[in-house]
């Protein structure tokens, strides 16, 4: 009885030792291998992702440093403004703006070339000049938006075809083992993982770029105001 339990021991160790060594296969792939082990149309969600990683970065960066830009301008700049142009000196005035690179210089140069027409228009002229500053500050806004939404999407459709692609292989196979199973669940799970990082840099990415633009908007606006008033006395 003794030797028929061993028996059966050493006929269930060779089995402990295949689970142990497809589990240390399965720790010790590399994302290349993931990668070609999810098929052709994992490798091309894999490269979209990629692509949406790429423009989100880029695009974060770019507007972040843009926006940084618009926002540094010069406590005295109005102080300045309204000196020169009380001293009827507007060349000076319009110097000055054209040397200060933002979107309230622009807007204030915009009002000073309009100097001798009537107020209305003066201030229609601003106005359209601080739209056409905010499409500029809102530059691919709207792109890092749609990654922020298609990404997530994505990656859930490459989980989905990923798992459709597993169970397909373990109908096909007689033995299906639980290392089986999990494997190919893992790895359609990635895309999603995938997908879900990239949409979140995004959505952060742009919640943070549009509160730093409306930050601008609102300098704009002041700045609009003050010198509107400006003009009126």
């Amino acid at each position: 009885m003794f030797l028929k339990g061993s028996a059966l021991f050493l006929q269930a160790t060779p089995t402990l030792e295949n689970a142990e060594s497809v589990e240390s296969v399965m720790v010790s792939q590399s994302p290349m291998d993931i990668l070609i082990s999810g098929g052709l149309i994992g490798i091309f969600i894999y490269v979209v992702l990629l692509i949406l990683s790429i423009i989100a970065v880029y695009i974060f960066f770019e507007r972040y440093s843009a926006i940084n830009r618009s926002e540094k301008i010069d406590q005295h700049f109005m102080n300045n403004i309204r000196s020169n142009v009380a001293a009827g000196n507007i060349p000076a005035a319009r110097a000055l703006c054209q040397a200060t690179d933002s979107p309230v210089s622009r807007l204030v140069e915009k009002g000073l070339q309009r100097i001798g027409k009537p107020l209305r228009d003066i201030d229609a002229a601003v106005e359209n000049a601080g739209n056409l500053e905010v499409f500029r500050l809102e530059k691919n806004l709207s792109s890092l938006a749609s990654i922020a939404g298609a990404a997530p999407m994505i990656g859930f459709f490459g989980t989905v075809t990923g798992m459709i692609l597993a169970f397909y292989n373990m109908a096909s196979q007689q033995n299906v083992t639980p290392s089986l199973l999990a494997g190919g669940i893992y790895q359609a799970l990635l895309t999603t993982a995938f997908g879900l990082a990239i949409g979140i840099f995004a959505f952060v990415g742009y919640n943070l770029l549009v509160a730093k633009v409306d930050k601008v908007i609102y300098m704009m606006e002041r700045t609009t105001t003050e010198f509107m008033d400006m003009l009126h006395e």
